[in-house]
């Protein structure tokens, strides 16, 4: 069922997140990941 979403699906379910989450939610979310990916690598 996932191997053929494609583009124009993975476009609506971004904007779908979008709409729920709101931008702010989105960025402050993404900051977070990217400090546990750091947090991850340091431990490595």
């Amino acid at each position: 069922m996932l191997n053929n979403i494609g583009l124009p699906g993975l476009l609506l379910i971004a904007v779908v997140v979008l709409v729920l989450f709101g931008r702010g939610k989105i960025s402050s979310l993404m900051g977070e990941v990217g400090k546990g990916i750091t947090a991850f690598k340091k431990g490595v």
